[in-house]
């Protein structure tokens, strides 16, 4: 027996439903079950719903049960026993990681060296195989909701469902935190393998940039004995208890490139060189894949480090791959060292360094060659070992002659009627232009003191409107690929966004060197996880997680135990599956017939 809805038409072509009781009656003779309608309650428009809880109420004495309230509290106030609903969390977004997780073997991995791992002291220690989930929970917490670790904690417990990890506390995190640095090597290396395999990689361009993030404290770190990786060398005891003492050590310890505090002042990316920070290194793929992070004490050179870079990664399955920087690179020593044992490179080169490289490059005739609208490129032979590419970008020309003419309007501003000031008063105003780097370069002192506008320098300045130079090793490379392989190079910016804007990089809620490592660590696994989501589905980060956070868990309990059901997926959130040719969640995600759910 059941209620059934059916529609007529009126004569004037509306639609009018009509609510009934029926139920299916077999037809021997048609041998098929034919709808008997045993009740017309009239006009589903017109119900006379206080009639209908009458018949209901009565039905209801009739079977010896009282009549159901009217609420959320109906099932108790009836006295039948029935489900009650206990919370509702998050689940899409967790779960698609996790399979991505599963799918790069990333938790094998974990598990694999928690059984047994060689520390870089060299002996071996063993780790719980939960240190996996605790990982796994931080990661996602950094891809769907940064926060500390304490914080990640309380996610974890209350806000999210990580299959296989209900708690976490905030000790267990800060353990695995340290674990996490000592397989680090490792980890980096299978995590590469896995990812080539399964993106099926390019790795013929490795892109490679640094930038900086600060700590909101005033004090930096204690300088101690770094080696030319900026990793702490250790020290004997005997040397400890000197310096306790309140001696110096005139001699490093073996294996000592100088002296830092991991966080430290340099020159900041983030236009804070008022406070402490570290350098970060990242190396890219073509394809956006953030293959490896690194870390650094935050004084330390941009040119050297892409050497290391390059040894880090010599053993791993790598043919010949042609490395791509920025200008900060290009020293000669990184140029021989990149080039070493059949690699190559593609560096950016300074046109407005006065380098004899950037001059004569600039004073070869040559016609340019159109690659796409915003890029027109030509080569100038002016060197035997090396090939020299100019570019030029016609939009950002447009730009360059727009910034210097606002440029020059201010310093004609700041120069006019100084010709009535007196000697000392221009010299006072000289010294003011002289610390703002964009209007000195287009200032002029005549012999006698006077401010004027340098024609001469805004003409050669004009020169060099949207143009870069380019060097490369490499005699086969096309100067279109030459060119684009370079752009690609944005790729690497666009990851420092993505870590910094969405992952939330900063702020860091660590001061120990080896804590802020392992943070830099899960949020290059976090951005390599978002980059696989973004490459296989073709869609962003952030538009994809809000749509998986929308697929949740309900949890139930009764007398007869507790379960948890999904929500219905999307249309959204089941092709982001399917493009990454994962499973969604089963609709009954735990089903417990004896253990009841507890809020």
């Amino acid at each position: 027996m059941f209620v059934r809805t059916s529609t007529r038409r009126n004569r004037d072509g509306s639609k009018v439903s009509y609510l009934q009781l029926a139920h299916n009656e077999w037809d021997p003779t048609a041998k098929t079950a034919r709808t008997k309608v045993l009740y017309s309650f009239g006009r589903a428009d017109q119900l006379d719903r206080p009639a209908i809880e009458r018949l209901i109420a009565a039905l209801t004495r009739v079977v010896g049960v009282e009549p159901a309230a009217v609420g959320p509290d109906r099932a108790r106030a009836v006295g039948v026993p029935g489900l009650e609903f206990i919370e509702s969390r998050p689940l899409g977004g967790v779960w698609l990681l996790d399979g991505l997780w599963h799918r790069l073997g990333i938790d094998t991995l974990l598990r694999r060296l928690a059984a047994g791992t060689s520390g870089r002291s060299g002996g071996r220690s063993r780790r719980d195989p939960v240190v996996e989930r605790v990982l796994f929970a931080l990661v996602a917490n950094r891809a769907l909701a940064p926060s500390s670790k304490l914080a990640a904690t309380g996610w974890v417990a209350h806000d999210v469902h990580v299959p296989g990890l209900d708690t976490v506390s905030d000790d267990a995190c800060y353990r695995a935190m340290d674990w996490l640095i000592a397989v680090e090597d490792r980890l980096a290396r299978g995590v590469f393998d896995a990812v080539a395999d399964l993106l099926n990689l390019e790795v013929d361009l490795i892109f490679f940039d640094t930038t900086s993030t600060y700590f909101e404290t005033e004090d930096a770190d204690a300088p101690v004995w770094r080696d030319q990786h900026g990793r702490p060398v250790e020290q004997d005891a005997g040397q400890d208890a000197e310096r306790a003492d309140g001696g110096e050590r005139a001699e490093p310890p073996p294996g000592a490139a100088g002296q830092a505090g991991f966080r430290t002042h340099g020159k900041s990316k983030d236009s804070r060189d008022d406070l402490p920070q570290v350098v970060v290194g990242m190396a890219v793929t073509r394809d956006g894949i953030p293959v490896r992070v690194w870390c650094w004490p935050g004084n330390t050179s941009d040119s050297p480090l892409i050497r290391q870079v390059k040894d880090d990664m010599r053993d791993w399955t790598l043919g010949k791959v042609i490395w791509v920087a920025d200008r900060g690179f290009t020293s000669k020593e990184n140029r021989r060292h990149l080039s070493a044992g059949g690699g190559g490179y593609i560096l950016g080169e300074k046109l407005r360094s006065g380098s004899a490289e950037a001059t004569a490059a600039m004073a070869r005739q040559g016609r340019y060659q159109e690659v796409n609208a915003n890029l027109r490129v030509k080569e100038v032979k002016i060197s035997e070992t090396e090939r020299f590419v100019i570019c030029r970008n016609p939009d950002a020309a447009d730009r360059d002659a727009a910034v210097r003419a606002r440029l020059v309007d201010r310093l004609e501003a700041m120069i006019a009627g100084s010709d009535r000031l007196s000697p000392s008063k221009r010299a006072e105003l000289r010294g003011v232009i002289s610390t703002k780097p964009g209007l000195n370069r287009f200032l002029r002192v005549t012999p006698g003191g006077l401010l004027r506008i340098d024609a001469a320098k805004i003409a050669a300045d004009a020169k060099l409107d949207g143009k870069y130079l380019l060097r490369t090793s490499d005699p086969h490379l096309t100067t279109e690929d030459i060119a684009l392989g370079y752009k690609q190079l944005l790729e690497v910016e666009r990851g420092w966004r993505d870590m910094k804007q969405v992952l939330d990089l900063r702020p860091v809620y660590h001061r120990l060197e080896d804590r802020i490592r392992a943070h830099v660590l899960l949020c290059w696994l976090a951005l390599l996880l978002a980059r696989i989501v973004e490459t296989r589905a073709h869609t962003s980060w952030p538009r994809a997680r809000t749509e998986l956070q929308r697929l949740h868990v309900g949890t139930f309990t009764g007398p007869a135990g507790m379960f948890r059901k999904t929500s219905q997926p999307s249309t959204e959130a089941r092709r982001l599956y399917t493009a990454l040719d994962l499973a969604l969640p089963p609709r009954i995600l735990h089903l417990d017939p004896e253990q009841p759910a507890t809020r």
